[in-house]
């Protein structure tokens, strides 16, 4: 059964008899079917009849309808509700605009908005430099999607893509302080989204591409890129590249090893495949061996597609071939961005001693974490119910503020690589330990430390 999750978090409304032990067989009840009860209230009570609210965790949408069914066979127990809570979380939205400014008064209206707006107006066609000073541009982020590569769902479109975007918008608020705005676009086709992006630019400091599906992401991005004076950041490639190489970076230092020595199999070539392989590349890494449906990605095979015989160049100097067990054989480091359940645990023991296992495909790993766990020296995975989780809301909120703070124009691989480091040494040498080499998402120095590295100080 899966682990429980707040993800599956419902809160079951009961009409119960009149007799208060039947709250303790509720809860027995749960438990024994492995949910977890995190709040019991009894919002009601009458000579005839109990009202009590369960709070409980599940493990998927299946194992929370079992829980339901098996609460509504408990004799004196009538399931009168049930609310899935992170629905609940969504009604109306996430996020919403609120003025800077107060706006009690005549003069507070004539100097926000006419006739003193017009003054500001006119001052900035003047001098088009003070924009991201005397407006909300200075602190602005697109986040943008066409909505053809949510998460683990796929092509799902815009409007579903939406409730995506606005957490993103969320998590710029509650680590950086920044405002960004989920911009859902209606169309896959590149061009468009390219003269979408250009058309709004005006209004932001930077843009979030998010969720575009590869190799339309690549195109789009480096479009963007020499079209605008804004820097232009996908964080499904360099936001989980950085964060990546500054898991790996606290990874070697756990098991003692060089960055420059080791071997790593990367599994996945898609976006975030290549903008760790690129990352690790400038980092200092030698030998990196890229790994797809096929199995290894290797110069010279005239089946290639572009990007991948991109890859191929710069990658497998050892030029070995095979399937991902093949290229396992004595690899220090192995990094899974692709699929689930693609490594057989046992392949783990092929691996050079003290072996390093990121598995990051979402939510389902490429291989249990706690399997893996028993195998290698460091394990790390996109879950937040095993240590060491890679989350890239340790790399992108640091990242734009530095680059909006700096008023940066574009965001290079140096200020990546920075922000790597950053992230890294947020972790002192007295935390470090193979369950801890990345910090929390949560710890305030992190968009700090990303933020400074950024912006080079």
């Amino acid at each position: 059964m899966a682990a429980t999750t707040s993800s599956y978090s419902i809160t079951m409304r009961l009409h119960a008899d009149p007799d208060h032990a039947v709250v303790g067989e509720v809860a027995t009840c749960i438990a024994q079917a492995g949910g977890i009860v995190t709040a019991i209230d009894v919002t009601e009570s009458r000579h005839d009849r109990l009202v009590v609210d369960v709070t409980c965790s599940a493990g998927n949408a299946e194992h929370s309808e079992e829980l339901v069914e098996l609460v509504k066979a408990l004799p004196g127990v009538t399931v009168h509700k049930v609310s899935d809570r992170t629905f609940l979380l969504h009604i109306g939205g996430k996020i919403e605009v609120s003025s800077k400014v107060p706006l009690r008064t005549r003069d507070d209206l004539s100097m926000a908005y006419t006739p003193g707006v017009g003054r500001v107006s006119m001052a900035l066609a003047k001098n088009p430099e003070d924009v991201r000073r005397l407006t909300v541009k200075g602190n602005s982020v697109a986040v943008v999607t066409d909505g053809s590569a949510v998460l683990g769902l796929g092509n799902i479109g815009p409007g579903a893509a939406m409730p995506v975007m606005e957490g993103k918008a969320a998590l710029f608020k509650r680590f950086a302080n920044i405002d960004a705005w989920p911009i859902c676009l209606a169309s896959q086709d590149t061009d468009e989204i390219v003269k979408a992006v250009e058309m709004i630019a005006p209004g932001f400091g930077g843009i979030n591409l998010e969720d575009i599906a590869a190799p339309r992401c690549f195109e789009i991005e480096r479009r963007l890129r020499e079209s605008l004076d804004i820097p232009v950041f996908h964080d499904d490639q360099h936001g989980t590249a950085i964060v990546v190489l500054a898991a790996l970076t606290n990874a070697l230092r756990v098991v003692d090893k060089e960055l420059s020595t080791v071997r790593v199999v990367v599994s996945g070539g898609g976006a975030a495949g290549t903008a760790i392989v690129t990352l690790l590349l400038a980092a200092g890494a030698e030998d990196v061996v890229v790994v797809d449906r096929e199995g290894a990605i290797c110069a010279g095979d005239e089946n290639l597609s572009d990007s991948h015989r991109t890859l191929a160049e710069q990658t497998n100097p050892r030029r070995v071939t095979g399937s991902l067990h093949d290229v396992l054989v004595d690899a220090d480091v192995f990094i899974g961005v692709s699929a689930p359940r693609i490594l057989e645990p046992e392949w783990i023991d092929d691996m050079a001693d003290k072996a390093v296992v990121f598995a990051l495909a979402n939510p389902d790993p490429e291989v249990d974490p706690g399997e893996a766990g028993r195998r290698a020296a460091v394990v790390a995975s996109g879950r937040s119910d095993y240590p060491n989780q890679i989350n890239n809301v340790l790399a992108f909120p640091g990242v734009f503020r530095g680059l909006l703070d700096a008023r940066a124009s574009d965001v290079t691989i140096d200020m990546m690589l920075a922000a790597a480091e950053g992230i890294a040494h947020v972790v002192t040498d007295e935390e470090l330990n193979a369950s801890f080499i990345i910090p929390s998402v949560f710890d305030t120095a992190v968009p700090k430390a990303v933020a400074r590295a950024i912006a080079g100080e």
